[in-house]
């Protein structure tokens, strides 16, 4: 039996609770707006509830009720309105509760309920949409499938939404809800939130990691053409499987620390011999001969195979980078260090 002094409910078991507290006739109508992950989950959590005290059940209902009121203010004129009106209704400090409520239960990413739909059909549904709304949407999306849908975009329109992807700033709420009004037909509807950062030139780096060549160079053929210092800058801050010539011995040394035989080996097949040069000399005499036997025993591979080893291991690298392990020269200024 849940009790406040016991444990903080989650979000789950809070949406468990409102759903019986509303009944079952209510709850029907609700469940079929959700996907099946979520009624799984749900159920789940129902069936573990057990006993409900009175003061859990009108303390949940009481929070549900006012996040869904802050909620409905803050779609109908922003935050800002909706702080006032409930500051006028209970106060600051109540107000300031609701609201944080309200931005813990909006946890979920604008367009999160998209990561579910296939960066195929996605890139279909999506090709004949604005190139700024197709930007928003992939500044939202994880670097891979957003690189996918990328992808799968007309190559005259990868260009522009590329640009525009990585000059995006700051969305404010009322521009996501209106993008989403336009794919609720197709895709889950998703609430608004505060202002949010999205995009940027960072975006467009993660996303440029996972794409093909030949739509890696497309747009930067662009972009050299129709914003030369923007596609500098995400030139300086890509970094390629044959950039490992860039890095000294002991970063070398540091990235193979994480990086497996079989990985290594696939990775390489497609390598310039000058890197195949510098990893056999930063490896002992009998990981080298392992690895060459490992790459000769593997025969051809699809250059699709090799492609997705050398990104997950540039993964690595970018990894070490950001936990301060190691450092990256940007346009070949700096030595590397560890």
């Amino acid at each position: 039996m849940l009790k406040p002094a016991e444990k903080k409910l989650t979000g789950k078991q809070k949406a468990a609770i409102v759903l019986v507290a509303l009944g079952t006739e209510i709850a029907a109508k609700i469940l079929p707006h959700l996907n099946e992950a979520e009624v799984e989950e749900l159920g789940l959590e129902i069936a573990r509830l057990g006993s409900i005290p009175a003061e859990v059940r009108q303390q949940v209902i009481q929070e549900f009720y006012e996040v869904c009121l802050a909620q409905n203010l803050a779609l109908e004129g922003g935050i800002d309105h909706a702080r006032a009106l409930l500051e006028q209704a209970f106060g600051a400090e109540k107000a300031n509760e609701i609201l944080s409520r309200l931005t813990r239960a909006l946890q979920m990413l604008p367009f999160d309920s998209i990561k579910r739909v296939h960066p195929a059909q996605l890139s279909t549904f999506l090709q004949d949409e604005h190139p700024q709304t197709i930007a928003l949407v992939l500044a939202y999306l994880e670097p891979q499938a957003a690189a996918a849908v990328l992808s799968s975009l007309p190559p005259e329109l990868r260009p522009e939404v590329a640009e525009r992807l990585a000059t995006m700033g700051s969305t404010p709420p009322e521009v996501i809800r209106r993008v989403e009004s336009v794919l609720q037909r197709k895709l889950s509807s998703l609430a608004s939130q505060e202002l949010t950062a999205a995009g940027g030139v960072k975006s467009l780096v993660d996303i440029l990691q996972w794409v093909d060549r030949n739509t890696e160079r497309t747009i930067f053929d662009a972009l050299n053409e129709s914003n030369p210092e923007l596609a500098e800058e995400v030139r300086k801050l890509m970094f390629t499987f044959e950039d490992l010539l860039q890095l000294d011995d002991r970063a070398i040394q540091q990235v193979l620390k994480e990086v497996e035989m079989k990985e290594l080996a696939l990775a390489l097949k497609g390598a310039s011999d000058a890197l195949k040069e510098k990893i056999f000399r930063n490896m002992s005499e009998r990981a080298v001969n392992m690895l060459k036997e490992e790459i000769e025993f593997m025969g051809p591979v699809r250059v699709r195979n090799v492609e997705e080893a050398q990104q997950r291991i540039v993964s690595i690298v970018r990894r070490l980078e950001e936990a301060g392990e190691i450092v990256l020269a940007r346009g070949g200024e700096d030595e590397m260090l560890i």
